[in-house]
Order: C-alpha cells, then sequence, then structure tokens
C-alpha cells in the first residue's frame, strides 16, 4: 500500500513530497477504526509547528482531511460500524498518510458523514469550516447583532466564515482581491452588506467600513494574514494584505481580532489603541483540537455540526476539482507553495 509522505527539506530548502509503501498492523486496537479513504483533501503543511510539539520523523504523513467507509472497528469501538460513511482530520501525529487505500484512526477523530453529502465535497472543506468555526464561535463569541469584517472572503476560510456569521445574523463586511473576486462575492446569498476591493491601490478601508458601522467600528475582524510594515519591495499577495494599524483602527470597542498571522508584532502604539478600545488578539490555530484531548467531546460536536450544515445547505463550499492519486504529488507541492489553495485527491 502507498502513500504520500513529505521528506522535510535541509535548512532552507523546499520541502519534498514522496510515495512511499506503507503498511498497517496485523491487530487492530480497541478504539480503532479502519476506515478505506474515498477522498482525502490537502492543506499546507506547517512544519514549524509539528516540529514545536516534538514529532521528529524523516518522513511526515501528508492529506489529513479524509472521508471514507468503515471496514472494521476495534473491540471497544462505540460510534461505529463496518459501513458506517464516516470523515475526520487525522491529528498531527498519525502514522498513516491520509492518501492510503486504507488507514487506521482513533474513533475520537471522527463523525459520521451525512448520505447527500459527498466524500470529494466534505473532504476538501472540513479544515475551513473548523478554523471558520473557531474563529467565530470558539474565540470570538459572535452572536446576531455583530458586525464581522472578513478580510478576503472570496477564499475558501473567508467563504466559511461569510456563511456561518450570516446564519447567525451577524452583519458581514468584506474584502475583495480580484475584479472577478469582487463579482463573486456581491452576488453572494445570503448577501454580504459590503465588499470593499482591496486591488486598486489605496486601499478605504478605513472610511468604508467606519461609514458602514457609523463610526464605531466592527466587532470581529478575521484577516488571512496581515502586514507588520510598510516595505519597499512586497509582492502581489502582500500588498492585498491589511496593514496591522489598519485592522486595530477599525476594531470597535471590546472587539476581537481573530488573526491567522504566527508571527504578529504589535508595536506599543499598536498595544495601546487596543488597551484603549479594551479590544482583544486572538491566535487561530485549528491544530489545538486534535493536539490536545481536553476538550476532545466539544470538537466532536463541532465537526458534527460543521457536516450538518453542509448537508443541509447552510454551509455551501465552493466546489474543488477532485484531482486522480497520480497527480497528488504535484497537487501537493502547489497547495505548499502557495499556501492558500486547496486540493482533494479522490482515491
Amino acid at each position: 500500500m502507498k502513500g504520500l509522505y513529505c521528506r522535510a527539506g535541509v535548512s532552507d530548502a523546499e520541502p519534498k513530497f514522496v510515495i512511499q509503501e506503507t503498511s498497517l498492523p496485523d491487530v487492530l486496537g480497541s478504539h480503532v477504526v479502519r476506515v478505506q479513504v474515498k477522498a482525502c483533501g490537502l492543506s499546507p503543511l506547517d512544519l514549524k509547528l509539528i516540529g514545536d510539539v516534538g514529532i521528529q520523523k524523516d518522513f511526515i504523513p501528508v492529506g489529513r482531511e479524509v472521508a471514507g467507509i468503515v471496514l472494521q472497528v476495534g473491540d471497544k469501538v462505540s460510534f461505529f460500524q463496518p459501513e458506517d460513511e464516516v470523515v475526520g482530520i487525522l491529528p498531527l501525529d498519525s502514522p498513516c498518510s491520509g492518501l492510503c487505500d486504507v488507514i487506521d484512526i482513533d474513533e475520537h477523530y471522527l463523525v459520521q458523514k451525512p448520505e447527500k453529502l459527498s466524500s470529494v465535497c466534505v473532504a476538501g472543506a472540513l479544515r475551513d469550516g473548523l478554523r471558520a468555526y473557531t474563529a467565530l464561535h470558539t474565540y470570538a463569541r459572535m452572536a446576531a447583532g455583530h458586525t464581522l469584517l472578513v478580510m478576503d472572503g472570496a477564499s475558501s476560510f473567508g467563504l466559511m466564515c461569510i456563511q456561518l456569521a450570516c446564519y447567525h445574523g451577524v452583519k458581514v463586511l468584506t474584502t475583495s482581491h480580484s475584479p472577478q473576486k469582487h463579482t463573486f462575492l456581491e452576488q453572494l446569498r445570503p448577501s454580504v452588506a459590503k465588499v470593499i476591493p482591496v486591488y486598486k491601490g489605496s486601499s478605504d478601508l478605513l472610511p468604508v467600513v467606519l461609514e458602514e458601522t457609523g463610526g464605531l467600528g466592527v466587532d470581529i475582524i478575521i484577516d488571512s494574514g496581515v502586514r507588520l510594515q510598510e516595505e519597499q519591495e512586497e509582492s502581489e499577495e502582500t500588498k492585498l494584505l491589511p496593514h496591522k494599524h489598519d485592522i486595530i483602527s477599525v476594531l470597535g470597542v471590546g472587539g476581537h481580532w481573530v488573526t491567522s498571522h504566527k508571527d504578529l508584532q504589535l508595536d506599543p502604539p499598536d498595544c495601546r489603541l487596543l488597551y484603549l478600545k479594551s479590544a482583544s488578539v486572538t491566535f487561530l490555530n485549528d491544530e489545538v483540537w486534535t493536539a490536545s484531548s481536553s476538550q476532545q467531546g466539544r470538537y466532536l460536536h463541532i465537526l458534527k455540526d460543521i457536516v450538518e450544515k453542509m448537508s443541509t445547505g447552510v454551509l455551501r463550499p465552493q466546489p474543488e476539482e477532485a484531482v486522480p492519486l497520480y497527480e497528488a504529488t504535484v497537487a501537493m507541492e502547489t497547495v505548499q507553495r502557495h499556501q492558500k489553495t486547496k486540493a482533494v485527491v479522490q482515491l
């Protein structure tokens, strides 16, 4: 049986993705479920995080968002039985690659997949759904009547945030990174209150947000990265990111800023402005759910709610075109290089 693995580069070299032979143990663990994988989502690998939590491997399994059918269960498994359709996210320390035909996974990382929800759809969108749910419910304590600003709303993560917020009666503002994305966001249903273009050079983020909120600012901001300082030579992608001061400026009193920026640095004036607004900054790391078992029940409740909302149409992810297994290596290299892209492999 073959699986996709990452051979971490030496020093600053790019990681290499290789197909490796792998095998499963003959005896199934007590709480382990053996699953035939139907689809696997590919997301960028955070090699630094993997090293920080003490995982030292020459070959790191790739592909963790999986959907499939239960083949066999351990003697103490109580949630599933053979032929159940399941979906879940493999933990960081899983020895299995999600791109294997058959994998072993602890039952506490899986939930039932609704019958009418396709394996490709749920495998491609599960992580972004988890990130959106964690950002809005767990960290920002979203409630009806709040105002939310989502950066890059046309991204797969941004779209999940918008749809989840609209469902709960939140007023949503968002930014667009291209004319095509701007048109897409304006045509969304349920509709957002305002789409702010940031691809035209100088951004009107502050005046537009203040106008839309009556000068009060927004209650919640979800970013997809920020600029820490103005630089002479910036990539096209970096130029579209908001400056940290712009984000703090549009935040309202008691607001929550949920950031995906791993190395955020706040200067004393930034902290002073946050203090004056009694606002908070939270770092979004969705890996904490599988890296710590202290809130496993809550995590499973979130996964179950996400797949149910996908099944009923509350969350409607942009469909990802599934690639065959023989293209998985190239697809993963693209995902790792561009960081914000997604790919789904159909097995």
